[in-house]
């Protein structure tokens, strides 16, 4: 166990203006025995990528976990743990870290602090204590990375989940925090998830092979604060999603084309709302 000097211990723990919202408990109707199923558990830590608030769907092909991004749209990166303990998460965005733009090793990076169960939806890059700047699906020459200057690592999105290390000098470890009842619906979001202003960027203004990136948007209220945090040597988990536009998909065969027979049979279905078989004496309506 490496222990940080204070002055790296540099974990960001959100502190949002809109405050928790109390958790409703729902209980399932009863029903047969038999009937139910046994719930598949839900990984101890997970990412997802937003856009106007709905989780981006997520394709595996070849180890890779891929998500189709969309041109213009902002978009928003939701971090979950589903453990009783404190982690902190360090997230890249093109290899860059959310918080300070660095390109560093996991272990390095400074990090989002999450309590026990907590889910955060982080909306941007962290320019201040209190503002971020929207992300923002770009192209390459457009992206943040770009600016910057380093674009080896365009069109993924990693998130490294840290344990808090344990003292020798414990006395008392302490108890696990219980698990909620129902999903917590105090995730921070710390802006609107709305799209404004981006008609225009969305109007096919890229070329086919122009490939995915993340830039930088307009500037949202995000209010942060530092706190220490002594985390384990090696990440509990490291989560990776790349991004990509459609066609960029389609070439890499995680999609099927758009035009090809293929896709239009993976397309068909036996029945459909239309009502009687057409009769060909009579005119169609």
């Amino acid at each position: 166990m490496n222990r940080h000097p204070a002055s790296r211990l540099a974990g960001l723990a959100l502190f949002s203006a809109f405050g928790l919202v109390p958790m409703i408990a729902v209980t399932a109707l009863p029903g047969r025995a038999e009937a139910c199923r046994t719930p598949v558990p839900a990984p101890a830590y997970s990412m997802e990528i937003l856009v106007d608030g709905t989780p981006l769907t997520a394709y595996n092909a070849r180890g890779t976990t891929y998500v189709e991004a969309q041109k213009g749209a902002e978009y928003a990166i939701r971090l979950t743990n589903r453990t009783g303990d404190r982690v902190a998460v360090a997230l890249a965005i093109d290899g860059l870290n959310s918080i300070d733009a660095k390109h560093t090793s996991s272990r390095e990076a400074r990090k989002w602090i999450l309590a026990p169960w907590e889910s955060v939806t982080l909306s941007g890059w962290q320019t201040s204590s209190g503002t971020a700047r929207r992300f923002v699906f770009t192209s390459e020459s457009s992206s943040y990375g770009a600016w910057i200057g380093r674009t080896s690592d365009l069109g993924v999105i990693s998130a490294a989940f840290f344990r808090e290390a344990r003292r020798l000098d414990d006395i008392r470890p302490e108890p696990m925090a219980p698990a909620p009842m129902s999903k917590s619906s105090a995730e921070q979001d710390s802006g609107a998830m709305a799209r404004e202003g981006l008609a225009g960027e969305r109007k096919s203004r890229a070329k086919d092979d122009e490939l995915a990136a993340t830039g930088i948007g307009r500037e949202i209220e995000h209010r942060v604060m530092q706190i220490d945090f002594d985390e384990e040597d090696t990440p509990a988990s490291t989560l990776s999603v790349r991004y990509e536009y459609h066609e960029a998909l389609v070439r890499l065969g995680v999609l099927p084309a758009g035009d090809s027979r293929l896709a239009q049979r993976e397309r068909a279905r036996g029945f459909s709302d239309t009502g009687f078989a057409p009769d060909p004496s009579r005119p169609r309506r």
